[in-house]
Formats: structure tokens, C-alpha cells, sequence
């Protein structure tokens, strides 16, 4: 039986990662071993940036909801636990939208989670 290189395959290979480096600086583009380093590097950084995005946001949603419940005379941690206590099952990404879009909806709410402190 006759012996199958291996080329094809190899170059397929290569190809694949010079496709994912396109774009990047001098030789990270252009030659296999370096843009191979490149790449898995770039590809890591983005797995934890889709994780790290995650956090951000809810750090954004708990500033907008602090924000709004001290115009209404509450901590960030009295009007969560107030909203708890009332039986009240909202994200902390609606609750953020609210405070940005209807303030007088977020107004009722925290009037509730005053009452139930």
C-alpha cells in the first residue's frame, strides 16, 4: 500500500491559522510558527473577554440602579433587599433599564422596597 504524505494535510493546517492572523503585524501574519503563538494568544484573550464583558455589565447595571435608588432616598443594597422582602423578582439589567427609561416606574418600586425594609 502506498505511503501518504502528509503535505496536504499540513498546509490545510497552516492555512487555517495564517486565516485566523490575517490582519496582524509583520511576521504574526505571515509566518506559520509565529502567527500559530499569535493566534492562540489572541483566542485566549478572547474567551476571558467574553467572561470579563459579563462582569462589566453587571457592574454598569448595579452603578445605573444605585444611581437612581439614591434619588429616591435608598442605598443600592437597601433597595435590593427591600425588592426581595416584597417578593419582587426583577434582573439588575431590567431594573438598570428602568432607572435610565422610566423613572416613574423605578419610583414605584423603590417605594415598595422602602416598605419592606
Amino acid at each position: 500500500m502506498a505511503r501518504i504524505k502528509g503535505g496536504l494535510n499540513a498546509k490545510k493546517k497552516h492555512n487555517r491559522v495564517l486565516k485566523l492572523a490575517k490582519g496582524y503585524r509583520g511576521a504574526r501574519s505571515k509566518q506559520y510558527r509565529i502567527a500559530k503563538q499569535s493566534v492562540m494568544r489572541a483566542l485566549t484573550s478572547a474567551y476571558a473577554g467574553r467572561k470579563e464583558r459579563k462582569r462589566q455589565f453587571r457592574q454598569l447595571w448595579i452603578a445605573r440602579i444605585n444611581a437612581a435608588a439614591r434619588l429616591n432616598g435608598l442605598s443600592y443594597s437597601r433597595m435590593m433587599h427591600g425588592l426581595k422582602v416584597a417578593g419582587i423578582e426583577l434582573n439588575r439589567k431590567v431594573l438598570a433599564d428602568m432607572a435610565v427609561n422610566d423613572a416613574e416606574g423605578f419610583k414605584t418600586l423603590a417605594e415598595l422596597a422602602k416598605n419592606n425594609q
